[in-house]
């Protein structure tokens, strides 16, 4: 697909990724950025930043052939619905089960599996995410929420926004964290160097997580996570920046050959549901994978 494009006053000052992003919603933000960072889009016939500011008259030239459209289908895939009614579900993620499909995971997704199993999902995040209200990491285990309408959709969504929901996540950290408990503020944005990471950067988006130390062992500890904001990989990223990463990171710290990925678990999850009014609260164990870790580790010694 070739295809070129002359910027108009109404598109003076986007970004060029938003910008294309926009004409073409079919396809990913990143899919675009990484189509910017290949020199499949340029603006006068020039290679430019994902972030570059378009001006009047701009020339915007696209060439590149579309993948073929995704479809989500039916299957059966392991996970635990721990609690469901007319509106919602509450289900325990396992570990390695990535949350919907995508151009390098196309089947086998949690998507797939609440396609089997409920007959009623949202359909606001189109085809590709009915009912994903927010995600879990393919290698982060455990509670999430997920929407079988569009009004328990954009409930939850925005609760979520105003930080009414509460998201809890025990994550073993490496080494010993010597304060009890504290707070991690910084802005985060993608990794300028690898757009499948995440970075404390100061042109990001403001990121705040709350920790709490359950356990210290004598080379790693048991913290437990509040989550403030919901940055894509915060809690990953800000146990790297304080020096004590998730223990079975390969991103942000090292692999683990005894895990599959990093130990982080979302185990406690309260929210007001959106139509009874009710408190509503879950907890899920940690896994046994988890568990057998630890069972490992030395006793911390004062």
């Amino acid at each position: 697909m070739t295809k070129t494009l002359k910027i108009d006053e109404k598109d003076v000052g986007q970004r060029l990724d938003k910008y294309i992003n926009g004409l073409f919603s079919d396809f990913s933000r990143n899919f675009i950025q990484n189509l910017i960072e290949n020199g499949q889009i340029l603006v006068n016939n020039k290679k430019v930043k994902t972030g570059e500011r378009l001006k009047l008259g701009d020339n915007v030239s696209v060439d590149f052939v579309p993948p073929k459209p995704l479809e989500a289908k039916p299957q059966m895939i392991d996970f635990t619905i721990v609690y469901e009614d007319s509106d919602l579900l509450v289900i325990d993620k396992p570990q390695g089960l990535v949350v919907h499909p995508c151009q390098t995971t196309k089947e086998g997704t949690l998507v797939n599996g609440l396609l089997e199993k409920v007959k009623d999902l949202s359909g606001i995040n189109g085809v590709l995410r009915p009912g994903i209200v927010h995600r879990l990491d393919k290698n982060t285990s455990g509670l999430m929420l997920v929407a079988k309408n569009d009004f328990t959709h954009n409930a939850l969504a925005e609760m979520i926004a105003k930080k009414e929901v509460k998201r809890k996540y025990y994550a073993l950290l490496d080494g010993v964290v010597w304060d009890n408990e504290g707070k991690i503020e910084t802005y985060l944005a993608r990794d300028k160097k690898d757009r499948k990471k995440y970075a404390v950067s100061s042109d990001g988006k403001l990121a705040i997580s709350l920790y709490k130390v359950v356990k210290r062992f004598a080379t790693a500890t048991l913290v437990e996570f509040s989550l403030v904001t919901g940055r894509t990989h915060q809690i990953r990223v800000h146990s790297a920046y304080i020096g004590h990463p998730v223990i079975g990171d390969d991103v942000y710290g090292k692999a683990d050959k005894k895990l599959k990925g990093q130990l982080l678990h979302s185990h406690s999850l309260e929210f007001i549901h959106p139509r009874t009014k009710k408190e509503m609260s879950f907890t899920s164990l940690l896994p046994d994978y988890f568990e057998n870790y630890i069972s490992t580790l030395k006793p911390y010694e004062v």
